[in-house]
């Protein structure tokens, strides 16, 4: 009897306090000052992937829909004067990468400032979508960089002879199966395949360029895929300043004319399990599965993603 009371009660104290943080949390989003405009922030946290993902009471994660309809909410905002992109990503697929890329040019063709703040890593795709952004901010040892597209592709045949399993495809065309691991790729499909990731490279590269009013050929120098520090970027013309993202919020209502401190509008939901035992170390987690998909084969095809060096 007293361990069902004892079991009852820590069973309503967790209730009442999920409840109470449930409410909380639309009052939490908003700092209140004295400003004279807001500076919404937009977090770009994870891998870059489209879609809506997964959204429950106790998390929101995946999927580029919600930063999208963040960036609308913010446009369509008259109190927001700027917007801070707060982004710790290491890349993502293309596709969902230049939606949300096309996104911020639309938003700051509305008149609106945006200005990246790079945390832990804003590289591949996660750089794109700071290179399209009004200004740059990153940390001294942020990495970022990465300018550069691949398809990850496996070959497997030989360990299927080994174990003695054999696939066969009925295929309506002879590259149906591109890219499949049962079979070494032919010098025709690798040629396909180099000429898409050619495109989407000079994709990235212009979108660069444009950005930073840098020289195409000078970026193409520096895309070569490798990572950089926050401080290295900064010295190569790829980054603006060095801070956090409260200097980025400073120098964002300098920019946008906002006198007094500004009112912060933060976007995006900070579940009820985040807030009472703290934020898991999301990015960690998606470095870690990323590393297992890689060695699996099972990648987007089109990612331009950023690995952490094995020793730093």
């Amino acid at each position: 009897m007293y361990k069902r009371s004892v079991v009852l009660v820590l069973a309503a104290i967790i209730l009442i306090s999920l409840a109470a943080v449930v409410f909380m949390v639309p009052r939490m989003n908003t700092a209140k000052s004295g400003g004279q405009g807001k500076i919404a922030i937009i977090y770009v946290e994870g891998m870059i992937i489209g879609g809506r993902g997964q959204t429950s009471l106790l998390s929101e994660a995946g999927g580029t829909d919600h930063i999208i309809r963040q960036l609308h909410e913010a446009r369509d905002d008259s109190s927001v004067k700027a917007v801070v992109l707060r982004i710790n990503s290491p890349g993502g697929s293309v596709p969902a990468t230049q939606e949300v890329g096309e996104e911020i040019t639309k938003l700051r063709n509305s008149g609106k400032l945006v200005v990246a703040s790079m945390g832990d890593m804003a590289a591949s795709g996660g750089y794109w979508l700071a290179a399209v952004c009004d200004k740059i901010y990153a940390n001294h040892g942020t990495l970022t960089g990465s300018i550069g597209v691949y398809m990850p592709y496996s070959n497997w045949e030989e360990l299927y002879k080994k174990i003695g399993v054999r696939q066969e495809k009925i295929k309506s065309g002879a590259h149906k199966d591109i890219l499949s691991p049962e079979r070494q790729i032919t010098t025709e499909e690798r040629a396909i395949i180099q000429a898409m990731v050619d495109e989407m490279y000079t994709k990235f590269v212009d979108t660069v360029a444009e950005g930073r009013k840098m020289d195409p050929a000078k970026v193409r120098q520096l895309a070569d895929g490798r990572i950089y520090t926050g401080n290295q970027a900064q010295q190569l013309g790829l980054v603006d300043s060095l801070g956090n993202m409260y200097d980025a919020i400073d120098e964002t209502a300098r920019l946008a004319g906002i006198t007094g401190k500004p009112e912060i509008k933060e976007y995006g939901k900070m579940s009820p399990w985040s807030m009472l035992f703290g934020p898991s170390d999301l990015l960690n987690i998606t470095l870690d599965r990323l590393l297992l998909r890689q060695s699996q084969g099972e990648l987007p095809l089109t990612a331009p993603l950023a690995m952490p060096p094995d020793k730093w």
